[in-house]
């Protein structure tokens, strides 16, 4: 296996991680990633199998548990009853109660919503240049999910800030200021959806929050306020980044397109997430290559969605694709348990915008923000034309 050097906040890797990627596939399915020192899967193929491979987990092996450390305990106890961090009965149990508010009736019934705020949005666009992620692409995730968890969308700016206090924590230029205002906001944020439980416990209604209430001993109160953060953080996180990326691609592009396949597009082309960990549970042959427990895998979801041998020219926007399905949602498992209502609310959010604003255009050069493993704007400047 070989190895490749690139820091993930050098200023060039931020704004077009794509050649980086394109050198690193260039050397095989497997390369040792040596700024993190860290196994990645660099194809689609591999990506693929490796994401849906359940000799791997996303579970640290008991063994190799970090020791608890004081600066980050609020946070890590979240982790520690994170769906997304669990295997096995409890992955399956917790998920299984957050898909009966997923189904596909529940979240039709979000739609007609989900369209008034956006056209409530974009009323709101001020004149000349503004900044289309804090006018529209921030507030449109955020208040669909305080609607979906049932709780006030006059606490949406405070849920903003917390969602993106914690979810620094996953980007590579962690700091201790980084550090501290995550566990500021876990407290915070916990200490809203504890209070939300107890008005559900009184007032049960028809969200999220209600229906785990209703599920009895089947969820601690742990495991509720940790599902409510991560719905709302990887949510909200992953739908700002898909939307701006998309709106930039299309502008750059030429194209308006509203409907699923552009949508799909959308997510193969750029997507929110760029690395997804995996750790090897048993020891194990994948792809011609031996790993051991205890090893850890990064997915590289940013290269497996432009190889090559998959699809042609897959640096240009283009929704008349076919082929494989992209993994921006992962695979297996761990797949996306949002991934219906993101797509609907990325079609939705895109056919009011351009229904609304066909002339919009780039106002100034997009610029991506310093969040890797994340890959997202940090303003979209644009204009009505």
């Amino acid at each position: 296996m070989k190895s490749f050097t690139q820091s993930p906040t050098e200023p060039a890797f931020v704004q077009n991680p794509y050649p980086a990627y394109d050198a690193m596939r260039a050397l095989g399915p497997f390369v040792r990633w040596t700024d993190y020192d860290l196994i990645c899967t660099t194809s689609h193929a591999v990506t693929s199998a490796m994401l849906r491979d359940k000799r791997l987990g996303r579970q640290v092996p008991e063994e190799l548990a970090p020791a608890p450390d004081a600066a980050r305990a609020a946070f890590d106890g979240i982790e520690a009853h994170s769906m997304l961090e669990l295997e096995g009965a409890d992955h399956m149990r917790l998920r299984g109660l957050v898909l009966r508010s997923f189904t596909s009736r529940g979240i039709a019934g979000l739609a007609d919503g989900i369209r008034a705020l956006c056209h409530t949005l974009v009323d709101q666009f001020p004149a000349g240049d503004f900044d289309l992620l804090d006018a529209y692409a921030r507030p449109v995730p955020v208040i669909t999910i305080a609607r979906l968890l049932g709780v006030p969308e006059s606490a949406a700016d405070d849920l903003l800030r917390w969602s993106n206090a914690m979810v620094a924590m996953y980007q590579a230029r962690l700091t201790p200021q980084i550090i501290a205002e995550a566990e500021a906001a876990t407290e915070d944020f916990s200490a809203f959806i504890r209070a939300h439980l107890v008005h559900k416990r009184a007032e049960p209604g028809d969200d999220l929050i209600s229906t785990l209430l209703a599920a009895g001993d089947k969820i601690n109160e742990a495991e509720m306020i940790s599902t409510c953060i991560l719905l709302l953080n990887a949510g909200h996180e992953a739908t700002v980044h898909t939307l701006g990326n998309g709106v930039k691609a299309m502008l750059e592009a030429g194209v308006r397109r509203a409907d699923a396949a552009a949508v799909e597009e959308i997510m193969r082309l750029d997507p929110p997430l760029h690395m997804f960990t995996r750790w090897v549970m048993e020891d194990c042959e994948i792809a011609g290559q031996s790993f051991k427990r205890g090893e850890k895998i990064g997915c590289l979801l940013g290269s497996a969605n432009r190889d090559p041998s998959i699809w042609d020219a897959p640096e240009a926007f283009n929704p008349e694709r076919t082929g494989p399905a992209h993994v921006a949602f992962g695979g297996g498992a761990h797949f996306c348990v949002g991934a219906p209502l993101a797509r609907m609310e990325l079609q939705i959010a895109l056919e009011v915008l351009w229904e609304r604003c066909p002339d919009l255009v780039l106002a100034e050069a997009p610029v991506y923000a310093d969040v890797y493993h994340f890959h997202g704007l940090e303003r979209l400047t644009v204009r009505r034309g």
